[in-house]
């Protein structure tokens, strides 16, 4: 796992619970070290500081989802807006812990991230979920539209299954945080911003999406198109 933050108590906080918590850890305090770790050795998951001298944590994030796409991302921000946050996701971040935080909720939400690339257990069997040309392989955890391979970060795979397991309802924010990201309470706009990114992807016209509709005064449904 790889740490890239330019505070050294910070990074030395971090590293000390996610060792306790079982993981391997490398720390980093800029952005292009961190870029060339990767390349060195790619990790199991990045937890990347938003604020880095020189290429911050935005542009870091953006050059990790450009060349690989399946890396997971938790990102650190000292910054509390909302736009700030909203930023992180539309780069690519697949959680986010505000600073300041309590080190035992980034190893659960570390956890939780890295969970869902694990193969399902022996009780959950990967299945092919398919809907017209999508299609989403849970073992391997790989989708396509039309025989193209689509590049969707852990969060939006998450996102995807669960619509296709569960078509035509529509779901809360809410709901879908705690079904999808497994929580009981936190920023709703983490699934806005995961929906938009994830009908780039799926839709012919993200703006006037067939799949992933918006149910004015709840939230969200997928509708099948071979149903259409």
């Amino acid at each position: 796992m790889l740490v890239v933050d330019d505070d050294p108590t910070v990074s030395d906080v971090v590293r000390r619970y996610l060792e306790q918590d079982g993981y391997r850890v490398r720390l980093v305090g800029d952005g292009n070290a961190a870029l060339a770790a990767v390349d060195a050795e790619t990790p199991d998951l990045v937890v990347l500081d938003l604020m880095l001298g020189g290429i911050d944590g935005l542009e870091v994030c953006r050059r990790l989802r450009r060349d690989r796409p399946g890396l997971p991302v938790v990102m650190l921000t000292a910054l509390g807006e909302e736009s700030d946050r909203v930023v992180g996701l539309e780069v690519g971040a697949d959680d986010y812990v505000t600073k300041p935080f309590s080190p035992r909720e980034l190893v659960l939400r570390v956890r939780s991230v890295l969970r869902r690339t694990m193969p399902p257990e022996n009780d959950a069997p990967p299945v092919m979920l398919r809907d017209a040309g999508l299609v989403a392989d849970t073992g391997r955890r790989i989708a396509e539209l039309d025989g193209r391979p689509l590049t969707l970060t852990v969060r939006e795979f998450d996102l995807l299954e669960f619509l296709l397991r569960h078509p035509a309802r529509a779901w809360s924010r809410s709901q879908l945080l705690e079904q999808v990201w497994g929580w009981q309470f936190g920023d709703q706009s983490t699934v806005t911003v995961h929906v938009r990114r994830l009908r780039e992807k799926i839709e012919a016209d993200p703006a006037a999406p067939r799949r992933l509709l918006t149910v004015w005064g709840v939230g969200y449904r997928y509708e099948p198109v071979s149903h259409a």
